[in-house]
């Protein structure tokens, strides 16, 4: 019995082997482990969203601790190869298929116009207003985490290119923070105190969003979020200040960390009463 259990422990390795090596022969040189696993995450999320899929459901066919699997949806911790297997295995998923279904970089509303764009919706967005912390933790804003909604025109935000994290990509795209004394202080008058600040959370990227014109970004820094402009130098986040007065903050990103992984999204709009 043990030397079919050996066996059974070397078939199961050598089948995550052969799936991650036939996975990353059709995906582009940017895709690793990572962004594997985080897609998987997000389409776990999809599915409990959806009332498909419980997180107890989850952790019972892929034989973990439930606090494994919520750690793992909250993205506080991360599967080994085997255990993207099991899960991959429970809920009848291929890598293959994660990869097909991954977004592309690109506008993800339809124009109208276009072949197969849906009708138009309502002429505005109701932009959630929340906490820092819902900004950028949750991926999907709930009811009960927002304090008020503001209406924006459509026009205002459908023209948003996107360049979203493998991360983000699944996330609910736009929120509002409300920009507190110190927030504004810093970045004065380009955010005013007491604005309304809208957040593209589909465009985690580094490269300047319009030319010659910097780009401010949201930023988790520990438990808290930041505005500031943003430079990358030798493995450290620089978060600038706009108002000379505040202090030029570094953010070492850790070994396996990349520069989208701090970026919750670009500001993309300020609002603000005269």
């Amino acid at each position: 019995m043990r030397l079919m259990r050996d066996y059974m422990l070397l078939i199961s390795n050598l089948s995550v082997a052969m799936i991650m090596h036939n996975a990353m022969m059709h995906v582009e040189a940017t895709m690793n482990f990572q962004d594997l696993h985080e897609l998987l995450r997000q389409e776990l999320l999809r599915r409990i969203n959806r009332g498909d899929l419980t997180g107890t459901a989850l952790a019972r066919d892929a034989n973990f601790r439930q606090a494994h699997i919520s750690n793992f949806l909250r993205g506080r911790r991360s599967l080994s190869q085997q255990g993207l297997d099991r899960v991959l295995a429970a809920q009848h998923l291929t890598v293959g298929e994660l990869i097909e279904a991954r977004p592309k970089p690109l506008e993800l509303s339809a124009s109208a116009g276009e072949p197969g764009a849906a009708e138009p919706g309502p002429a505005e967005h109701a932009i959630p207003v929340v906490s820092p912390a819902a900004a950028m933790e949750e991926p999907l804003i709930r009811p009960d985490l927002v304090i008020e909604t503001v209406s924006i025109s459509r026009s205002r935000l459908d023209g948003n290119r996107a360049q979203p994290s493998a991360r983000a990509a699944h996330w609910q795209r736009f929120v509002a923070i409300r920009a507190d004394g110190a927030q504004a202080a810093a970045m004065d008058p380009v955010i005013p105190a007491g604005a309304t600040v809208v957040v593209d959370r589909h465009y985690n990227s580094l490269a300047p969003y319009r030319a010659q014109q910097r780009t401010v970004y949201a930023v988790r820094t520990g438990a808290g979020l930041v505005l500031r402009y943003v430079d990358l130098d030798a493995g450290m986040l620089i978060l600038r200040p706009l108002c000379a007065g505040f202090p030029v903050q570094l953010l070492a990103l850790g070994p396996r960390n990349r520069p989208e992984d701090a970026i919750v999204g670009r500001v993309c709009l300020v609002l603000a009463e005269l």
